[in-house]
């Protein structure tokens, strides 16, 4: 981690090589982020592209080297809510489905059914928590929000699910 804050520290000063190579190690987590968002391939990588220049324009503005990786899925998921604004799209993220291991198929419709009908902060949330793996602290970083907060919302959005899903009357356990 300390590589990854000294390139950080390089790129906020200018180091355009320092950023690409950033950018080379996050491009994985910023693409699954808009697939799992815009769920669209094309989108996704058209996403990842504007959410480079945004970051590479704005990364004087990184205010903590050790939070570079929030910095920019706070940027990609701002840029995908954007764009769902703008299409009046509904988004599930498959990937929590498959996450969560829902092996069969009647499982798997009835877990995204119930995430559907989830709001999209509840979506967002699962979706940092168990699909990018990040810590509280770390949600809480990029959201802008007290770590308590995210807790709050972490724990409300997955009782949502499990209503949805006992409302359905599925056997799926979350």
């Amino acid at each position: 981690m300390a590589t990854d804050e000294r390139l950080v520290k390089k790129a906020i000063k200018g180091d355009d090589s320092a950023f690409l190579q950033l950018i080379e190690l996050y491009k994985i987590d910023l693409y699954k982020t808009a697939l799992s968002f815009l769920r669209n391939e094309e989108e996704a990588l058209e996403a990842v592209q504007e959410v480079t220049y945004r970051a590479y324009k704005n990364r004087k503005s990184v205010k903590e080297p050790s939070y570079f990786k929030t910095w920019l899925l706070r940027i990609m998921i701002n840029y995908c809510n954007d764009q769902l604004k703008k299409q009046k799209r509904v988004i599930l993220n498959d990937e929590i489905l498959n996450m969560q291991g829902a092996a069969e198929s009647h499982t798997k419709i009835e877990l995204k059914d119930a995430m559907q009908g989830l709001d999209d902060r509840s979506r967002e949330i699962l979706t940092l928590k168990y699909f990018h793996e990040l810590k509280i602290k770390e949600i809480a970083e990029t959201l802008q929000c007290p770590e308590g907060t995210v807790k709050t919302w972490l724990n409300k959005a997955l009782k949502a699910l499990r209503k949805k899903l006992e409302g359905n009357g599925g056997d799926l356990h979350v």
